[in-house]
């Protein structure tokens, strides 16, 4: 599991294809010497397995299915990646629950400096805009971040604070690039489990239009905490 607070820009050093699997060898001379053989990295929000290690570089590798899901098939030698090793047992738990499994693909619509942070603008597929509260949480190529008040009919909006943009390589993106999209794990439970849970009444039910809300999240026993957008059970 990851918090979605990033540890360290790497760099793209070398793509390989070995039939249906993608190995990337990354320049992290941040994170190489903390990491072994078999641990999870987040890059750009995509958990990977670390396959090898050589000083500041380390080399993990993707299924088939992980390029499908991700922008991951599209990555070049040179890229800046964000890295975030996986969380340790006693750990500070920052930023939000982030598994590394990604949920689709967004599309970067608009970028506009304010205030010394950016306003960022992205459209993504249907199914990832159901998971989404107003001022939730959400991962945005690893990076967690607060969305705005919605609607989330055809994007999302949030804002990059000044120390979030210089510690990221989002001040980089321009409209039309692609980015890893993860939505709140909590989110997905509640929404997932009260369509599942919807369709085994007895005599069926009204059609869930997969939307969820504040008043949603409470019903299905959660509540908020005393920290911003995060709910507790």
């Amino acid at each position: 599991m990851f918090t979605g607070l990033v540890r360290e820009i790497g760099t793209v050093a070398a793509v390989g294809r070995r039939g249906a699997l993608t190995d990337l060898t990354l320049d992290a001379p941040a994170t190489a010497p903390e990491l072994q053989i078999g641990d999870s990295l987040a890059v750009d929000g995509i958990c990977l397995t670390v396959t090898a290690i050589r000083g500041p570089r380390v080399t993990v590798e993707a299924v088939g299915e992980t390029r499908r899901l991700t922008s991951l098939g599209r990555w070049r030698p040179g890229r800046r990646v964000h890295l975030e090793p996986a969380l340790k047992v006693g750990d500070s738990m920052g930023g939000h629950s982030v598994l590394g499994h990604v949920d689709g693909v967004g599309r970067l619509k608009s970028s506009r400096r304010t205030g010394g942070g950016l306003a960022l603008s992205f459209s993504a597929p249907a199914k990832i805009l159901s998971y989404l509260l107003p001022k939730g949480s959400i991962a945005v190529d690893g990076v967690s971040l607060t969305l705005d008040e919605g609607p989330f009919d055809r994007g999302f909006s949030l804002w990059i604070i000044p120390h979030t943009l210089a510690a990221t390589k989002f001040g980089s993106l321009r409209a039309g690039d692609l980015v890893n999209i993860e939505a709140d794990v909590l989110a997905k439970a509640v929404r997932d489990g009260g369509m599942r849970r919807a369709g085994a009444g007895k005599e069926g039910s009204k059609e869930d239009s997969g939307k969820i809300d504040s008043d949603r999240v409470r019903t299905m026993g959660f509540r908020r905490t005393g920290r911003g957008s995060r709910y507790g059970v």
